[in-house]
């Protein structure tokens, strides 16, 4: 998920192939032969091998696992539409979204929680003894609407999608034994439902369709582990404003602590600091203009 604190970690190419399940039949033309001529090896076989490596099951069998787990370890490496690359590292959590990681970039790093709608910030400096700022993300009311490059969020993006392709078991760049797939999706693959999506819970599809309809191309990697959770995912999304690369490990599923909220104590409100820095600059522009100086230009 990458503007959508997507969060986004991004999506996207092209591309569409027929389900390869990485099978190769033994003997050749025998293999044939046999099928047709009494060896006693039925297609059955080889149709029973490549179900077991369908890419919309193993898909739809690993989010219904993942959803039951709701939080695991997550490191993500993002490059953006600007070139520039950031990064998370924490915990993740889903149905609520919610993260709990360290922010990195060019800039110091920061700590950030959010749990639905509520981020906050750690402070680099206490603001009155607060260590926190809070800020609400929903909009007059609203949820706010937007990608949280979870685990959970990556496999719904992929369940149903046709255009997935089995490219085979193998190792991860990080060494885990996986089974690797493979797709380029449109906005119309993404937004598309079907018998699949019918796992999500309506609301959580309803949102999801609306964090991806800005997504033009969506090219994605992904392996899925022995455990049947996924453990990587490498991600190509196109919008408006161009390309995020996306490169996301998860480990530690149901296992990592639950995102909690910093103490009520130790946060202050994004509009409370607001507030408070207006009241500072009307004192001092008061001051000014009482010692002549004109005061300060604070607009209407």
């Amino acid at each position: 998920m990458n503007k959508a604190v997507r969060i986004r970690a991004g999506i996207a190419v092209a591309g569409t192939a027929l389900l390869v399940g990485g099978l190769t039949a033994c003997g050749g033309d025998k293999a044939d032969a046999g099928t047709d001529g009494g060896t006693g090896k039925a297609d059955g076989g080889k149709a029973a091998a490549e179900t077991a490596h369908s890419p919309v099951e193993a898909v739809k069998a690993a989010y219904v696992k993942t959803a039951a787990a709701k939080f695991a370890k997550a490191e993500l490496s993002i490059v953006g539409a600007d070139g520039k690359t950031t990064g998370q590292s924490g915990t993740k959590g889903w149905y609520p979204s919610s993260h709990d990681v360290i922010l990195k970039s060019e800039k110091p790093a920061t700590r950030s929680i959010m749990i639905g709608d509520m981020t906050y910030t750690g402070l680099a400096q206490p603001r009155d003894g607060k260590s926190w700022m809070s800020m609400d993300l929903a909009k007059d009311g609203k949820p706010g609407v937007r990608l949280n490059d979870d685990p959970a969020e990556y496999l719904a993006m992929l369940l149903g999608q046709e255009k997935l392709t089995h490219v085979g078991a193998e190792k991860t760049a990080d060494g885990v034994d996986a089974e690797h797939y493979r797709g380029s999706l449109a906005t119309a693959d993404l937004l598309r439902a079907d018998e699949s999506t019918k796992v999500m819970e309506e609301a959580n599809r309803r949102y999801l369709h609306e964090a991806v309809k800005h997504i033009t191309t969506f090219e994605v990697d992904l392996w899925i582990g022995k455990d049947g959770y996924p453990v990587r995912a490498d991600t190509v999304s196109t919008d408006a404003e161009g390309m995020t690369k996306t490169t996301a490990k998860f480990s530690d599923f149901a296992a990592a602590a639950p995102v909690q909220a910093p103490p009520a104590g130790q946060v202050v409100s994004l509009d409370d600091m607001n507030k408070e820095t207006d009241r500072k600059l009307k004192e001092a522009d008061k001051t000014l203009r009482d010692a002549g100086l004109g005061g300060l230009d604070l607009g209407s």
